[in-house]
């Protein structure tokens, strides 16, 4: 007797199996591992952080999948999401490390700089005499200021009641590199107020062209007239020898 077998139908709405969605965990894993080996170098930081972050990310997302049965492969996630930590810790220890070396590297060549430019003693508030000194070897000095008479018939630059004063600037230079094109930016007040300096036909800004260069213990002088008030009793010269110099300052007493 033949027997035919008859198959139950399945019930109506009931829901088919789900696929197991493990994508973000086999995601957080390949880019964890990723980020992981790129944080190693340390400057490589700015690629094994934002790896490390998604990594982390989908991770945790992927062990969520994977505690609510939608997703079978926990370990795979587990290891995404700790390499992930990995990875960011990695990345901020790049960071660190990074501007560590640039700080470093800053401070040295500022150092450098320093020692080329910077100056080597006190350069404010110098008296009548006194010199400044400069690493690169470059010394400037101011000499005590002396009264100087105007002759009315050759006066080119000169305030009337006004009194004259001379000083002697001398720049060397005792490095052992020329120091080129000295630039020599001179400025005066006599007691706060700004003051010209005097023009005649011997004296003023014509008559002190500086050398184009200074050789190795070389040295270049100029006397240099400025006007002040009668009543002034200080005279303060400002003098930048290089653009790349600090100003020097002298306080000179009339």
């Amino acid at each position: 007797m033949s027997h035919q077998m008859q198959y139950q139908p399945a019930p109506m709405g009931a829901p088919a199996p789900q696929q197991a969605r493990n994508g973000l965990g086999v995601a957080a894993l390949v880019l964890g591992i990723i980020g992981a080996l790129s944080g190693i170098p340390m400057f490589l930081f700015w690629l094994a952080g934002p790896l490390g972050l998604l990594a982390l990310i989908f991770g945790i997302v992927g062990m969520g999948r994977a505690k609510k049965g939608q997703a079978t492969n926990k370990g795979v996630a587990v290891t995404g999401t700790i390499l992930g930590v990995l990875a960011l810790i990695l990345a901020v220890v790049g960071v660190i490390v990074s501007v560590l070396v640039v700080k470093g590297a800053v401070d040295e060549a500022k150092e450098q700089i320093d020692k080329e430019t910077g100056s080597s003693n006190a350069i404010k508030d110098l008296g009548p005499g006194a010199t400044a000194k400069y690493n690169n070897g470059l010394q400037v000095t101011v000499s005590k200021p002396g009264p100087y008479a105007v002759n009315p018939s050759t006066v080119i630059t000169h305030t009337d009641g006004d009194k004259a004063y001379k000083v002697t600037v001398t720049i060397k230079n005792t490095g052992k590199k020329v120091v080129k094109d000295p630039t020599m930016l001179i400025k005066a007040e006599a007691d706060g107020k700004k003051t010209e300096e005097f023009s005649n036909d011997k004296v003023g800004p014509s008559s002190h062209d500086w050398e184009a260069q200074l050789d190795p213990g070389e040295s270049d002088t100029a006397e240099i007239v400025f006007d002040a008030p009668p009543s002034a009793k200080e005279l303060d010269i400002e003098i930048t020898p290089d653009l790349l110099l600090d100003p020097a300052n002298w306080k000179l007493k009339l």
